[in-house]
């Protein structure tokens, strides 16, 4: 009994002591509320910024300041340790943690915020919020026990401050992405720089500074950062080359670089160890073959090389990476087979291999990818018919089969994808109708079409089942639209639209209620009249881009002051047959064409207010008047300026007085008078400067040769006379390919010192035929748009001004005829080894033919006549393999015309005028005595209406970089046959254009 109650009284001891140890430990873990200065901090912060629901982006977002209150306040909350966003430490109560990502906060911050008297702060997350362009202020310093610091997406702005970089326990921070609405970058990191930086903050693990203005190269003092796991220095305008030692990062497994376009780099070979996970490089310069060893990158989750310099074969290695979900290698040069191994990887979910070299016909093992999201074989070289294995991939939203070469008809099975937003046929081969079952996708967002061979008739209202579709291009096939009025209540609200050559005879009526469109392209139909007064109602604040070319409008139902679009940037009115005023676009707008229409008038001065323009085109109306002097407002903005065939009159005005892009000014075919202006000389970027046709009366214009652009120099029918003056070097015209000078009053001896100097004369053509353009763009939000301005010009060749629509990189020309040169034909003239056309004709040259005439060998056109030439012609003339046109009429040539090659092509008119010669073609044999020589005629007789095909289609080595490849047109045209040419050409876009593109 004794020893029972003993027991309890041991178990009732214990019992005690174990409450009693409970009750202490209970005591002892109680965290200890928060420090009243921090607290006071703390709301303090809180009073300094408004909260604003625009201020973040993040859909989760919520304001997390607003749940917290002082002492004075009754109710729960008090204690700052439990509020929203706030950590504390357990042991002290101090404040350790700030985490108000995505808190609506709105205002501006300074070094006098008390947030900076936080001072056991070691995470601070402010990322997400709208600090109203602040800097980042210095007082970051005093937060030495930071260790991770997150300020992105905030509006911050200014130069990273120097005491940031006191922060040495910092292992993480993100500064990236601090941009305003215009994507412009706000932070700078100069002084101090990257390699500053890297070198004070040794221990980072984690280092995010995209869209940061770094504008250096990449320190190799990177490589030294043992512990770094993640790089993201993503658009930073970073160049040189990438340190191959920063692969080698042991503990590296995301690096992303793109966007940084001048940044060069190659992959090193990459061993089985590395833990890299996500690789970004797309948008750089990163060259060279992918290796082998990719294959070893076995936790690989994501490789993107999109749009790198990248060349070779692509490793069937690729195949064998298991955690591969994410590949794009779209935009390089890869060639060869699409390695049949990517079929292994069966859990991407987008794959993208779009415009490369490959000699791809089919892929046979496509389909086997049943996860695939995205889809991308833009110009593969894809032949054959769709392949039906894409029924496999039913998770497929995206799918990009444009720009190559697939026939067929459009398969109906497209309708089982049902998870289809963006579908792209584009620019293929494809024929039939457009099956009524693609209206069953009503998930289509975007919806590519054009330029195929697709035929029938498509009835809008089909439209109306596809509710989320916002961009439509059905253009350049041989389709029909059914009208479709009504209410439109049901109608798709589309931001894109290309309707261009669908026969369309008149507005469609839909189009009065699309109050969103962005885009709108109508070009090529057959719709007559005016533009309706409706018209300038739809979509007056989103239209970005207009394009109705190649139609016969006549004018305006009512005719604005100022076209009401205020966002447009883009507006192509020309081959069209308006009358009356020139249409004034809004000051926004960036290229404004309205050539080959009838419009009458001057400029007005209202156009003086488009300030920001990049291109005007008013060239071949009925404008009359003098030029504004405002309009070289322009210059700091304008590429291209054509101004030709129309009756402006008075002097040229004063150009380029401003730092100017200026490459393009056109103003032939008027009646201007006076001088060149000398400010052309400030024209630094000029390439193509044609001004034939004119009353301009002045000298040769020698200081233009201090342009180092300049390619195109076109003065000819005007009134220069005087001597050229003799060679400087500082006037070498060191770019010119092609001038003409021709029907002027210059005299004295042909320039043979230029001829020595002008090297780009000297130079052969390429493999690859390109055309000379300036090319630029212009972005606004969501769209980069493309300026492409191809150059052209008109010449006289064999008694015929042809037009070139477009003029080879390589065209080399010389036109000096109709002058009163004197004395010889210079000798130098044979080192212009790149030269096609050379006519020195109706001349008073004389002496001999220089025999090195015969080095021109890739010369196409040779025009001498009606000048005073004398002795024989050379046989290295027959060397010149290329001749296709060949006149030395009316000299005093004697002696045998050459024989073979080219000479056995040229009719008894090129030789004709000259009683010395005898030979084939004419009709007298050397030596003989009994015929004489036919009386001379003159090359302008005949008919010059028709195409002279011989001309074209002669040659022994069918260079015929002038008769084919450039193409001749008459200048005499009809308005239906010139607008069946040119006025119905499908205007390209580029993908970034149709879809947007951001990045």
């Amino acid at each position: 009994m004794c020893l029972f109650a003993f027991m309890c009284f041991l178990l009732l001891l214990s019992s005690f002591y174990l409450i009693m140890a409970n009750s202490n430990s209970s005591s002892s873990m109680q965290q200890p509320l928060c420090h009243d200065s921090e607290s006071s901090a703390l709301l303090q912060f809180k009073q300094s910024f408004l909260i604003n629901e625009y201020a973040s982006g993040d859909p989760s977002a919520y304001p997390k300041v607003a749940t917290w209150k002082s002492h004075r306040e009754e109710g729960e909350g008090s204690d700052c340790c439990s509020w929203d966003g706030v950590e504390c430490d357990r042991e002290t109560g101090h404040v350790i943690g700030l985490h108000l990502a995505s808190s609506y906060l709105y205002g501006s911050i300074n070094s006098s915020s008390t947030l900076f008297n936080l001072v056991h702060l070691r995470r601070l997350d402010l990322s997400d919020n709208h600090f109203n362009y602040s800097e980042i202020p210095s007082a970051v310093g005093q937060l030495s026990r930071l260790r991770s610091l997150n300020l992105s997406m905030s509006r911050f702005f200014g130069q990273i401050p120097m005491e940031l970089l006191a922060l040495s326990k910092l292992v993480f921070i993100d500064l990236s992405v601090n941009i305003d609405p215009s994507g412009n970058l706000l932070l700078k990191l100069h002084k101090p720089d990257l390699r500053n930086l890297v070198q004070n903050l040794t221990h980072l693990k984690l280092l995010y500074l995209s869209l940061v203005d770094i504008s250096s190269t990449i320190p190799y003092e990177l490589a030294n950062l043992s512990s770094l796991t993640s790089l993201g220095l993503r658009g930073c305008g970073l160049y040189g080359e990438f340190p191959m030692t920063i692969f080698r990062l042991p503990s590296l497994q995301v690096l992303s670089v793109r966007y940084n376009p001048y940044l060069i780099g190659y992959l090193p070979e990459f061993q089985e160890t590395s833990p890299l996970k996500l690789l970004y490089l797309s948008g750089t310069r990163f060259s060279g073959e992918l290796p082998i060893s990719i294959g070893r990158l076995g936790s690989l989750i994501v490789l993107d090389i999109h749009s790198c310099n990248f060349t070779g074969l692509v490793p069937s290695s690729l195949g064998h990476l298991p955690q591969l979900s994410y590949l794009d290698l779209s935009s390089n040069f890869f060639s060869g087979q699409i390695p049949s191994s990517l079929a292994n990887l069966t859990i991407l979910t987008h794959l993208s291999l779009s415009f490369n070299d490959f000699n791809v016909w089919t892929l046979p093992w496509l389909g086997q990818q049943t996860k695939l999201i995205f889809l991308g074989l833009l110009g593969v070289n894809l032949t054959g018919e769709i392949p039906s294995s894409l029924t496999n991939m039913s998770q497929l939203s995206t799918l990009n089969l444009g720009e190559n070469q697939l026939s067929g008809q459009i398969p109906s099975w497209l309708m089982n994808l049902t998870q289809l937003t963006q579908l792209d046929l584009e620019e293929n081969q494809l024929e039939g109708s457009i099956p009524s079952s693609l209206f069953e996708l009503i998930n289509l967002q975007y919806l590519y079409l054009h330029s195929n061979y697709l035929n029938g008739t498509v009835r809008f209202h089909l439209l109306s089942k596809l509710k989320n579709l916002t961009q439509l291009e059905l253009s350049n096939n041989r389709l029909s639209l059914l009208s479709y009025n009504s209410t439109n209540a049901t109608f798709p609200k589309l931001n894109h639209l290309g309707l261009n050559e669908c026969n369309l005879t008149e507005f469609p009526d839909f189009l009065r209620n699309q109050h969103e469109l962005e885009w709108l392209s109508l070009a090529g139909n057959n719709i007559h009249g005016t533009i309706p007064r409706w018209m300038w109602n739809i979509s007056r604040e989103t239209l970005i881009a207009l394009d109705l070319s190649g139609n016969f409008l006549t004018g305006f139902d009512q005719h604005p002051v100022v076209l009401p679009w205020f966002r447009l940037r883009r507006l192509y009115l020309d081959f069209n047959i308006l009358q009356g005023p020139l249409p004034i676009p809004p000051p926004s707008t960036f290229q404004y064409s309205v050539t080959r229409n009838k419009l009458t008038g001057k400029i007005p001065p209202l156009l003086c207010n488009m300030t920001s323009l990049i291109s005007l085109y008013l060239s071949s109306n009925n404008l009359s008047g003098r030029i504004p002097q405002c309009m070289a407002n322009f210059s700091k903005s304008l590429i291209a300026l054509q101004l030709g065939n129309n009756n402006f009159d008075g002097p040229i005005p004063e150009t380029c007085t401003v730092p100017n892009n200026l490459r393009v000014i056109d103003l032939s075919e008027n009646q201007f008078q006076g001088q060149i202006p000398r400010s052309l000389a400030n024209c630094v970027m000029l390439e193509h400067l044609v001004l034939g046709n004119n009353q301009i009366d002045d000298v040769f214009p020698l200081w233009l040769g201090a342009l180092p652009h300049l390619h195109v120099l076109i003065l000819r029918s005007n009134k220069f006379h005087g001597a050229i003056k003799s060679w400087h070097t500082n006037f070498r015209f060191p770019s010119l390919r092609i001038i003409d000078l021709s029907n002027n009053e210059l005299i004295g001896d042909l320039p043979y010192e230029y001829f020595q100097n002008w090297d780009a004369m000297k130079l052969t053509g390429g493999d690859t035929l390109r055309y000379m353009q300036a090319n630029t763009r212009f972005e606004m939000p969501g769209y980069i748009m493309p300026a492409n301005f191809m150059y052209s010009m008109t010449m006289t060749n064999k008694g015929m001004q042809r037009l070139y629509e477009k003029v080879p990189d390589i065209f080399t020309a010389i036109d000096f005829s109709g002058n009163n040169f004197e004395g010889s034909i210079p000798t130098s003239l044979g080192s212009l080894k790149g030269l096609h056309l050379l006519n020195l004709g109706n001349n008073n040259l004389s002496g001999h033919i220089p025999s090195s005439l015969g080095n021109l060998t890739q010369l196409e056109s040779l025009d001498l006549s009606k000048n005073k030439l004398s002795g024989e012609i050379p046989l290295q003339l027959t060397w010149m393999t290329f001749l296709e046109f060949f006149n030395v009429s009316d000299n005093n040539l004697t002696g045998p015309i050459p024989q073979g090659k080219q000479f056995s092509t040229f009719s008894d008119t090129s030789f004709e005028g000259n009683p010395g010669l005898c030979g084939t073609p004419l009709s007298w044999a050397c030596g003989s005595s009994e015929a004489s020589p036919p009386t001379a005629s003159s090359l302008e007789q005949g008919s010059t209406s028709e195409f002279d095909w011989k001309f074209v289609l002669m040659g022994y080595g069918s260079g015929l970089v002038i008769g084919v490849s450039i193409g001749y047109y008459l200048m005499s045209w009809k308005h239906e046959w010139f607008v069946g040419t040119f006025g119905k050409q499908q205007r390209k876009w580029t993908r970034a254009e149709r879809m947007g593109l951001t990045s």
